[in-house]
C-alpha cells in the first residue's frame, strides 16, 4: 500500500484514499491527474474492495485508455481491463452486449462524420431540396438534436421558430430511417441509444449499475448532457462516482460539452467531496505565471492557482512579424538553432487556433528540411485510400451497410456504371433490402449481361472475404482484402500522389499489425470500433518530428518548447467568439490550454498582415496579449511598438516611430537577420533581449555558395544559385520545375554539386 501512496503528494493522496461516495477533483494542468486516477484504481484493488472488472474508468482518448491499461498492468498485474475505455467505446460495448434490448443488430456499423454527412446529403437530395444553406443547417441541427437527446418531432417542436425547421425535421427523420436500414449508428447515436436503453430497460440498468461498483471519469469538463446522464444512471446503485477535470480547460462547448457539469457537480451530488490539485509538475514558474494571468480574467470558473517547485525559467517571448512567412521563418530558425544545440525535433510544437494557419509553416519547414506532422486537420483514417479499405471491412462485418457497398463497388474500377447502381438502389429500396442484397440478386435486375457478370464477380469477392473473416485474424484479413480486391491498382497511377497512397496502404497494414500485437484475440468488429473511435491524439507516435497542430488536437500533451502562432483578434479569439458573450471565455480557456502545453520555453507570435480565406489584410494583436502584457514585459497599450527592426529579420519592413508599418514592398527579400542589418537589442522587450542574446546570429555561411553553383535539395531537387543577399546569409536558388526559392544559407539542407 505504501508504494502506491509514496509517489503522491499530500493533495493527491486525499482523493485517492477517499473511495466512497461522490468525489470531484479539480485538477490543474500538469498536476498529475493520470497518476491520481491510476493510483485510485490500484488502491481500490489493493484494499480488495472489488476486482478490476467491476471498475469503469472512462477516459478521453483511446491513447489515454491504453496508457492507463499498461500502467495498471505494471502496477497491479490485473489484466481484465475491458472497461477502461472512452465513453464512446463503452457505449459500443454496452450496445453490442445488449443489442436486442436496444432494438438493433449487434454487428452495426459506426459512421464517422464523413459517412454521416454523405447520408444526410443523399437524403436531402432524395427529398428534392436544392438550397445549399438548408443542407448545412440540417447537418448542424441533426448533430445538435442528438447531443440534446431529442428525436425529430421533439427537436422540431422545441426549435420550431428556427428558419427551415419543418424541412430539417423531415431530413432528420429520413436520415434516421436510412441509418436503421443500413444497420448503422453515428457517433451521437452511440450515446443516445445507450441513454435510451438505460432509461427504458430496468433489467439492463440494474445489471450494469450493480456491476460497476466504482466509476471514474477523466476530463469531466468535456462531457455533454447525454454523457452525464449515462454516467449518473450507471452510478445509480453504488453511488461511487469519481470525476476528474479542470473547468479552466473546458474547450469543447462548440460540440456540446457543458462546463456546467463540473461547475454544478456538488449540487447534483450534495454529499460530494471536492479536492483541488494545484501543484504543477510540468512547466517553469514563468510559464505558469502567464497561465494564471490569462485564466484569472474568466468569470465562469471555480478558481485555483497553479504553482510549482520547478525553476522560474525563461520569460515567454512575444514576437511580431510583418506577415505569416516571417512568422513561420522565425519559428523554423529557432527550431533549427535548437536542434543544432542538441534538442530533438520532437521537443517542439507549433500550436494554432485553426488548421488553415499551417500552410506557411509547412512551406518553411519543407524549405529547411525540418520534419513535421500536422494534426487537427485531415486525419490518417480519413484519407480516401484508407477509407476504401475500411469500407471493405465494414461491408464484410455488416452486409446491410449500403454506404460501404456503394463506396467500394467500383474500387478498383470494375466497369459497373452509374445506371446499374441506380437500378440496384431502386430495387433495394422497393424491396426493403440493402445494396449488397441487390448485388447478390443481380440476376433479377434489368441490366446488361456484362454488368451482371461484373456484379457476380464483386458478390463472389465479398462472400469469399466474409467466409475468410470467420477464421482469419484481423491482420491477415486486411492483407486479403487489399490483395484479393487488387486495391493497389486503384492508386498506382505513376504519380507522386499515387505513390503516397500506396505508402499509406503499407502504413495502414503496419498499424493493423501493431493493433493485433496488443489485441491478439480481437475480432473484426472490435478493430473497426478502435479505428472509427480514434482521435488525433491516437495517431501521434514517438517519431522525431515537429508537431504542427490545432490547440484542440494536443489537449493532454506537453512539449519542452511551444510556439503559439496567429495571436490575432479574429483568429485567437475567433471572430465567432467575439460575437458571443460566453464565447470569449472558452477562447481564453483555449489560450490557457495552449500555454500550459509548454514545459521550458514558450513563444507567442503573430503577423501584422495575413493572407487568409482568399485575401490579405492587416491584423490586430489578440486581446489576450494585452491581458498578458505585464508578464511579457510589454506595455499593453503599446503592443506592436516594442519590436522595431524585427521585420528586417523575419520578413517585411521596419516600423516607424509611431508604431505603424512603413510602406510594404512585396518584392523585398524576407531575409533572416545577419550581422550587418540586425536590429539593436535595445529595441526589444526585456524578455526578447534574453532570447536575442541566446540566438545570436552565426557568421555568414553564404561564403561557401556562389552564383552559378549547382546544388540539390531533398524536396525541391536540383537547382542553381542565382543570387546572394544579406552578406551571403540568404541565397536564391532556381530549382528545375520548382521555380525560384529564397533560402537561409545557414539552415537550408543543400548539397553542393558543382
Amino acid at each position: 500500500m505504501d508504494d502506491i501512496l509514496s509517489r503522491l503528494n499530500e493533495e493527491q493522496i486525499k482523493p485517492v484514499t477517499d473511495t466512497e461516495g461522490a468525489v470531484l477533483v479539480l485538477a490543474g494542468a500538469g498536476s498529475g491527474k493520470t497518476r491520481v486516477l491510476i493510483s485510485r484504481i490500484a488502491y481500490i484493488l489493493r484494499q480488495k474492495k472489488c476486482g478490476l472488472g467491476s471498475i469503469l474508468a472512462i477516459t478521453f482518448t483511446n491513447k489515454a485508455a491504453n496508457e492507463m491499461k499498461e500502467r495498471l498492468a505494471a502496477e497491479t498485474g490485473e489484466a481484465d481491463s475491458r472497461w477502461i475505455c472512452t465513453i464512446h467505446s463503452m457505449c459500443v460495448k454496452i450496445l453490442r452486449d445488449f443489442a436486442e434490448h436496444a432494438g438493433i443488430k449487434s454487428n452495426f456499423s459506426i459512421y464517422s462524420e464523413t459517412e454521416r454527412n454523405n447520408v444526410i446529403k443523399k437524403v436531402y437530395q432524395e427529398l428534392g431540396f436544392t438550397e445549399e444553406s438548408l443542407l448545412k443547417s440540417a447537418r448542424y441541427h441533426i448533430g445538435n438534436a442528438k447531443t440534446l437527446g431529442l428525436d425529430p418531432d421533439e427537436y422540431g417542436r422545441k426549435f420550431r421558430f428556427e428558419r427551415g425547421m419543418d424541412d430539417i425535421a423531415v431530413i432528420y427523420e429520413k436520415y434516421d430511417e436510412r441509418l436503421k436500414a443500413n444497420n448503422a449508428l453515428d457517433f451521437d447515436d452511440l450515446l443516445l441509444y445507450t441513454l435510451r436503453l438505460l432509461r427504458k430497460d430496468e433489467e439492463v440498468r440494474s445489471f450494469l449499475s450493480d456491476k460497476f461498483r466504482y466509476i471514474l471519469v477523466d476530463e469531466f469538463q468535456d462531457t455533454n448532457a447525454v454523457q452525464f446522464n449515462i454516467i449518473k444512471l450507471l452510478a445509480q446503485k453504488h453511488g461511487n462516482i469519481f470525476v476528474v477535470g479542470d473547468d479552466d480547460q473546458s474547450i469543447y462547448g462548440w460540440r456540446g460539452a457543458e462546463i456546467e457539469n463540473i461547475l454544478r457537480f456538488d449540487k447534483e451530488f450534495p454529499q460530494a467531496k471536492v479536492y483541488k490539485l494545484e501543484r504543477n509538475y510540468r512547466s517553469t514558474g514563468a510559464i505558469l505565471k502567464l497561465a494564471n494571468r490569462i485564466i484569472q480574467n474568466n468569470v465562469t470558473r471555480r478558481g485555483k492557482v497553479l504553482w510549482t517547485e520547478n525553476d522560474e525559467g525563461e520569460k515567454p517571448a512575444w514576437i511580431q512579424a510583418e506577415e505569416e512567412s516571417g512568422e513561420a521563418l522565425f519559428t523554423a530558425r529557432t527550431i533549427a538553432d535548437g536542434v543544432r544545440s542538441g534538442r530533438k525535433y520532437s521537443d517542439y510544437a507549433v500550436l494554432m487556433r485553426i488548421n488553415a494557419l499551417t500552410r506557411s509553416y509547412e512551406q518553411e519547414f519543407t524549405k529547411y528540411g525540418i520534419p513535421y506532422k500536422v494534426f487537427g486537420g485531415f486525419r490518417f483514417f480519413e484519407r480516401r485510400e484508407i477509407k476504401d479499405v475500411l469500407a471493405y471491412l465494414r461491408l464484410i462485418s455488416n452486409p446491410f451497410d449500403s454506404e460501404a457497398a456503394e463506396r467500394i463497388i467500383n474500387v478498383p474500377r470494375r466497369g459497373i456504371g452509374s445506371r446499374t447502381i441506380e437500378i440496384m438502389t431502386a430495387y433495394a429500396m422497393e424491396n426493403g433490402l440493402s445494396l449488397y442484397d441487390a448485388v447478390v440478386d443481380c440476376d433479377r435486375l434489368h441490366i446488361n449481361p456484362a454488368s451482371r457478370a461484373r456484379l457476380h464477380d464483386f458478390s463472389n469477392l465479398i462472400q469469399g472475404l466474409i467466409i475468410a473473416s470467420l477464421e482469419s485474424p484481423v491482420a491477415q484479413l486486411v492483407r486479403d482484402v487489399i490483395n484479393l480486391a487488387d486495391l493497389r491498382s486503384a492508386y498506382d497511377d505513376g504519380t507522386e500522389e499515387g505513390d503516397g497512397k500506396l505508402a499509406n496502404l503499407d502504413e495502414f497494414i503496419a498499424s493493423v499489425d501493431d493493433y493485433s500485437r496488443l489485441n491478439p484475440s480481437a475480432t473484426l468488429d472490435e478493430y473497426l470500433n478502435s479505428v472509427t473511435l480514434s482521435s488525433d491524439l491516437d495517431e501521434m507516435d514517438d517519431g522525431d518530428y515537429v508537431t504542427l497542430a490545432t490547440i484542440h488536437a494536443v489537449k493532454g500533451l506537453e512539449f519542452p518548447v511551444v510556439f503559439i502562432g496567429g495571436l490575432e483578434d479574429g483568429i485567437m479569439p475567433s471572430s465567432r467568439a467575439l460575437d458571443e458573450g460566453a464565447g470569449v471565455e472558452e477562447e481564453r480557456r483555449l489560450m490557457y490550454v495552449a500555454i500550459t502545453r509548454a514545459k521550458e520555453k514558450l513563444y507567442l507570435t503573430r503577423s501584422k498582415s495575413r493572407y487568409l480565406y482568399g485575401h490579405r489584410g492587416p491584423t490586430v494583436p489578440s486581446r489576450f496579449i494585452s491581458e498578458l502584457a505585464p508578464d511579457l514585459g510589454i506595455q499593453a497599450a503599446g503592443i506592436g511598438r516594442q519590436y522595431a527592426g524585427l521585420a528586417r529579420r523575419f520578413g517585411g519592413t521596419p516600423m516607424g516611430n509611431d508604431g505603424e508599418s512603413k510602406k510594404y514592398d512585396p518584392e523585398r527579400p524576407r531575409a533572416l537577420y545577419s550581422e550587418d542589418d540586425a536590429p539593436s537589442p535595445s529595441t526589444f522587450s526585456t524578455s526578447f533581449k534574453a532570447h536575442y542574446a541566446a540566438q545570436k546570429p552565426p557568421q555568414s555561411t553564404g561564403a561557401k555558395y556562389s552564383v552559378g553553383m549547382r546544388v540539390s535539395h531533398p524536396k525541391f531537387g536540383t537547382g542553381m544559385v542565382i543570387a546572394l543577399k544579406n552578406g551571403g546569409n540568404i541565397i536564391n536558388v532556381a530549382f528545375e520545375g520548382q521555380g525560384i526559392k529564397e533560402l537561409s544559407a545557414s539552415i537550408a539542407p543543400l548539397k553542393i554539386l558543382t
